[in-house]
């Protein structure tokens, strides 16, 4: 009886403590992010293409910054073969530590290769990602008063990995939609709605093709809103999702779907607000949180360059700072960048400018 209680009361300071957090549903972690001596220590995993740039760039704006986090960092590649011990290593640490800043690992396109990305959500079950698509001053964009968050079901869907050869020249692949992870992203969904202040959730699918998959997909989050009769919701079809996105952005608020649907959105809401360079994204589950660019951009063709916009890593790294309570550090930092966006003076060549990596860092840092 006793252990019950001590269990049920742990339960609820942890909820307690991560209610405040900016992108969080409820934990079932009575342990949380490793903090010793007021340092958190931070898995980083700089990633492929231009990853061990702006992984740079973070760790000097958070020695500017005195960000009390401290990092330990794994250079595993895509291109490393599977199984590799780096990759074992890597999940021990993101295991111990719960939370882990990561660039993007390249995917070879080839057979017998399967994602990083995709194992290292499913082997932790992270299985909300959170994009947020915003204006930002200073940088062009082809539309206004855009502000939008995409959250996408990260373990399931057509990414299951589930593929054969039935016959030569046949092959079979699987989707998988499950009405349990279905729940969980949709009410995931709902609760961001309802925790950040957002009217509307968009529910996207391709019911009127894959009935069953879709079907079960689209009626288990109608089920979900049901739950949440102050959060307005409607449903739309995926392809006239992408219309409706370059047509009139504006409509949306927070949107929930797919592993694939996810995938594609995501990069045209980069499109609509300037670019991958300034989208930042997280990845939740229960008990891990891994935070990386929005729009999955490795960026090989300016690998080495120094012409890379460090700016979604970084952002994303202010969200991790927000889900370890280092609020403070949080709005220093995004306040410094989005400073640097809206000036003139210095802009990656992404943003129409010509300055460097190095050039935009120093620039946030005098901005802080």
């Amino acid at each position: 009886m006793f252990r019950s209680l001590t269990r049920q009361s742990a339960i609820k300071q942890v909820a307690a403590r991560l209610s405040v957090r900016s992108m969080s549903t409820v934990v079932e972690d009575s342990v949380g992010p490793k903090c010793y001596g007021g340092t958190y220590t931070v898995t980083l995993i700089p990633g492929d293409g231009i990853g061990q740039e702006t992984a740079a760039s973070v760790k000097a704006v958070f020695d500017a910054a005195k960000v009390p986090v401290q990092f330990e960092q794994f250079d595993l590649s895509g291109f490393t073969p599977e199984n590799d011990k780096l990759m074992q290593e890597a999940l021990a640490s993101l295991r111990r530590n719960k939370v882990g800043l990561k660039g993007i690992l390249y995917t070879p396109i080839r057979q017998g290769h399967s994602s990083f990305n995709v194992a290292m959500r499913k082997e932790l079950d992270i299985y909300a990602a959170v994009a947020h698509c915003k204006n930002m001053a200073g940088v062009e964009a082809r539309h206004k008063n855009v502000d939008f968050v995409i959250i996408r079901e990260n373990t399931e869907g057509e990414y299951s990995g589930l593929e054969h050869q039935s016959f030569p020249g046949v092959v079979e692949s699987l989707k998988i939609i499950t009405r349990p992870k279905t729940e969980r992203i949709a009410r995931y969904a709902f609760d961001y709605a309802l925790r950040h202040g957002r009217k509307r959730v968009t529910i996207v699918h391709k019911a009127n093709i894959m009935k069953l998959a879709d079907g079960l997909f689209l009626n288990t989050c109608r089920a979900v809103a049901k739950e949440y009769p102050s959060i307005q919701y409607n449903d739309m079809i995926v392809d006239n999702t992408a219309m409706q996105l370059v047509s009139k952005p504006q409509q949306f608020d927070v949107m929930v779907m797919p592993n694939l649907y996810g995938s594609i959105v995501s990069n045209i809401g980069a499109g609509l607000i300037g670019g991958p360079g300034i989208v930042p994204g997280a990845n939740y589950g229960r008990e891990f949180a891994i935070f990386e660019p929005g729009s999955r951009h490795v960026a090989k063709d300016i690998q080495g360059r120094n012409t890379a916009n460090p700016s979604s890593l970084i952002l994303s790294s202010v969200m991790m700072l927000r889900h370890l309570q280092l609020t403070e550090h949080a709005d220093l930092i995004e306040n410094a960048v989005n400073k640097t966006l809206s000036s003139d003076s210095v802009k990656t060549p992404d943003l129409g400018g010509s300055n460097s990596t190095t050039d935009f860092t120093k620039a946030i840092i005098r901005n802080l």
